[in-house]
């Protein structure tokens, strides 16, 4: 038996052509990699709302969704990077690499630095207490917290190019790796606190911001001393000519992340606002729980993406073709899924949470069809990212993202925490129908006017 499943592993690794190879390989890793940083994930969410509590823990949500926002200021630098990486290295154009590498770290070190001074100087003029009505909810002002949420993104904000460089190099699965690697040191930091220190929401913060710098800083070093030595950023390989092209290929990217967080990032902001922090953990649990599909998919779509570029390099739109089969046969897969995990909720709930809190069946069904809807997206978004058709992706996230937020507003006052999730459903389906449209005629080779951009 273990010998048959050896030998049809084996199999799946072997055949296929070079650039399937790549995936397989990566998909195969980071699937038992990931599953360990899943599962450190999960044990991470009790542990932390038991050393503080669920008011607190959903301010400290609330606060990241926040600072996650800083992410767009990176002007689409690194998905941009990793498709001129990606062009490169199917052209055989090394000597760009590092140009590429070096001038991108060099902008995200003066974006990070800029930001953090911005908003340091701007935000201690604010009351953030009044500002996301919490003044009953805690004693102590978030200011402090929200600065040390700040600082340690800015800095792995500046340090995370190491993931595109590895995903464009297809060794990808390296970049769950470095994530299960700072999960790790914050569940080992984590659990220290609650034995050694009494309950704190800034010391929970700085374990959690501090971890995964450590490891990013330390992913530099090693990699670009190591596999990636010949892709070194140095100072004099900096271009500042070149920044126009990875802008050319960024700006669009960041574009649509803008219009991504505000379709999918406000909706802590949105929670804590109209229903109070403690929905906002009850809404995150559920959505933690419901992610584990969209880890999934993004496994299996982060190495494909680089593959696509490479595959509409050179004209290979027969590949794209199967893999886009391929990637809709694992959809039908996770849709069971997600629908098993909705079956078992209230189960893992009692088992994981206990009976502190208590998420709501609608919630749970709501995050089913949300996922299902979502990985659909990801397919077809993942294409087009490779292959650089991003226009018409771009409308649809910014329009939406406009209405996402009254609509959301609309919904939660309506009909409680699961409408800002309806919200999300509707915009996502009308997202789709664009998309997947745009991926048939790109693979039809029948693509004009703004199909084609």
């Amino acid at each position: 038996m273990l010998s048959a499943i050896t030998n049809k592993v084996r199999v799946f690794l072997s055949v296929g052509h070079e650039r399937t190879l790549k995936v397989k390989m990566n998909i195969i890793y980071s699937l038992l990699i990931k599953g360990v940083s899943v599962l450190i994930g999960f044990i991470l969410i009790p542990l932390t709302i038991n050393y503080i509590n669920p008011t607190q823990y959903g301010i400290w949500l609330t606060i990241s969704s926040m600072v996650l926002w800083i992410n767009t200021f990176d002007i689409g630098l690194s998905n941009g990077l990793r498709n001129k990486i990606a062009h490169s290295l199917a052209l055989n154009e090394h000597e760009n690499i590092v140009k590429y590498i070096s001038t991108t770290y060099l902008i995200l070190f003066l974006i990070s630095g800029l930001t953090f001074l911005v908003f340091f100087l701007s935000g201690s003029f604010f009351n953030w207490n009044d500002l996301l009505k919490i003044n009953n909810s805690i004693n102590f002002n978030i200011w402090p917290i929200i600065l040390i949420t700040l600082g340690t993104f800015c800095i792995r904000f500046f340090l995370q190019p190491i993931n595109s460089v590895l995903i464009a190099s297809h060794q990808q699965y390296k970049t769950s790796i470095i994530l299960l690697l700072g999960q790790v040191l914050t569940l080992i930091l984590t659990y220290l606190l609650t034995i050694f220190f009494k309950s704190s929401l800034l010391l929970l913060v700085l374990v959690v911001g501090l971890s995964p710098v450590i490891i990013f800083l330390l992913a530099n070093i090693y990699y670009f001393s190591t596999s990636l030595k010949q892709y070194c950023p140095t100072f004099s390989a900096i271009d500042l000519t070149s920044a126009k092209s990875l802008f050319n290929t960024g700006g669009v990217f960041f574009l649509i992340q803008i219009g991504a967080i505000i379709l999918f990032q406000t909706d802590n902001i949105l929670i804590t606002r109209i229903l109070g922090p403690q929905d906002v953990t009850v809404f995150n649990i559920a959505y933690k729980y419901f992610s584990l599909i969209s880890v999934i998919s993004v496994i299996l779509l982060t190495p494909v993406w680089s593959a696509y570029t490479d595959a509409y390099t050179k004209k290979d739109m027969a590949w794209i073709k199967q893999s886009i089969k391929k990637m809709k046969m694992m959809w039908l897969y996770l849709s069971l899924l997600s629908i098993g995990l909705f079956l078992f909720a209230p189960v893992f709930y009692h088992l994981w949470i206990g009976d502190k809190i208590h998420v709501p069946t609608r919630l749970s069904l709501a995050m089913t069809v949300f996922v299902i809807a979502l990985t659909w997206q990801a397919i077809y978004a993942t294409a087009l990212n490779g292959i650089g058709k991003l226009k018409v992706q771009l409308i649809l996230v910014l329009s939406t993202a406009f209405i996402n937020v009254p609509l959301s507003i609309y919904f939660l006052h309506r009909v409680g925490l699961y409408g800002t999730v309806l919200s999300n459903i509707i915009l996502i389906f009308i997202i789709n129908i664009f998309i997947t449209y745009q991926v048939k005629l790109v693979t039809l080779n029948a693509d004009t006017g703004i199909w084609s951009k």
